[in-house]
């Protein structure tokens, strides 16, 4: 039976990597076949669900900032399952992790099987494809803002709207909440010696805070468990701003930076990447706001490396994911084979319901 050996597998990780009493471990293992060979399920405690999140943020493969696993906050909400409250305590996570620039790493999971969040991340800004074909906004959110559309809601049509949560139980019809303004803690962009830079009107939310995966854990899956830590500076300045699919900044900084456009062998596109992803890094700093630059993660990186080895656990990593997209070279990962093996408890992809 799948569910009873991931079952036995997760809490027998739980109880030898935290030490407990091998006659506790035993009772429970007995607790948790029963309630599945009777019920088809078992429910976690909420130091089982504390502890699988934590792990499944060490087993992310794609993560580079996994050093700091064991500090991420676990809020348990699996009781709530009306659409007002889970809103509030949406709204309550986002506060807490935001936590005035001070970013904290924290999770809220919510009931298996019946709660969705619709949403990519909490806070992200809509798309609005022209008639022309241009978008207005972020294109990776077309789909999405035409759904929140269809359900009602109104943007401005602005670069930067924050799209509204939108929250499902069960088979019941998706409910819009919109997130007032003072939840969304943005950084506006400026560059340390470029003073045209902020006549580009660009900004960020603070907090990347995924709501569009599920946390799987000793065969339970969380489909509504959105978690976030701090973004690392590429993240934006090299991906969210740079990307040509997406707001396509790098020929607007290097018009103004004057750069030779004519030919790639100028290397115009590296050099504005460099200035972009150093407006982003400056302007969080001088707003007191988390963030780390790719170089510092990727040190941090090491240090994890260094950890597991130690604790006589195996790195697992996709290579593709955890290069920086600026000079990864420049990193020891660049440099190092690594093992993409899945393993649980883990955060993984599904499909979205809409």
């Amino acid at each position: 039976m799948p569910m009873l050996n991931e079952a036995f597998d997760f809490i027998k990780l739980y109880y030898t990597e935290n030490n407990l009493p091998i006659d506790q471990l035993e009772k429970r293992l007995e607790e948790v076949e029963r309630d599945i060979m009777e019920y088809g399920h078992y429910t976690h405690t909420s130091d089982e669900l504390a502890y699988g999140a934590k792990v499944a943020w060490r087993n992310s493969n794609k993560c580079i900032g996994r050093l700091f696993w064991q500090s991420l906050q676990v809020k348990d909400q699996r009781a709530i399952t009306d659409e007002e409250t889970i809103y509030e305590k949406l709204l309550e996570h986002i506060e807490f992790a935001t936590n005035n620039g001070k970013i904290r790493p924290t999770i809220s999971i919510f009931e298996p099987e019946k709660v969705r969040i619709w949403n990519h991340q909490l806070i992200r800004y809509a798309g609005y494809e022209q008639e022309d074909g241009s978008v207005i906004g972020d294109s990776d959110s077309l789909t999405f803002t035409k759904k929140c559309i269809e359900l009602g809601w109104q943007g401005e049509g602005s670069q930067f709207d924050v799209l509204p949560l939108v929250i499902q139980i069960e088979d019941r019809q998706p409910r819009l909440f919109n997130i007032p303004q003072e939840y969304v803690k943005e950084v506006t962009l400026l560059h340390p010696e470029f003073d045209w830079f902020a006549e580009l009107h660009l900004k960020w939310y603070a907090v990347p805070m995924i709501s569009s995966m599920k946390l799987e854990v000793g065969g339970i899956a969380y489909a509504a468990a959105p978690f976030n830590g701090w973004y690392m500076g590429t993240e934006i300045g090299a991906r969210n701003l740079a990307d040509e699919y997406r707001y396509n900044q790098l020929p607007v900084v290097a018009e103004k930076m004057g750069l030779n456009m004519s030919s790639s062998s100028s290397l115009w596109q590296d050099r504005a990447l460099v200035e972009l992803n150093t407006a982003v890094l400056y302007s969080f700093k001088e707003d007191g706001v988390s963030i780390v630059d790719h170089h510092t993660a990727a040190q941090q990186f090491k240090r994890f490396e260094a950890n597991e080895e130690s604790a006589n656990r195996d790195v697992t990593g996709n290579w593709t994911w955890l290069i920086p997209p600026l000079s990864p070279a420049t990193t020891h990962i660049f440099r190092k084979p690594y093992d993409n093996t899945k393993k649980s408890p883990i955060y993984s992809y599904q499909k979205a319901p809409y």
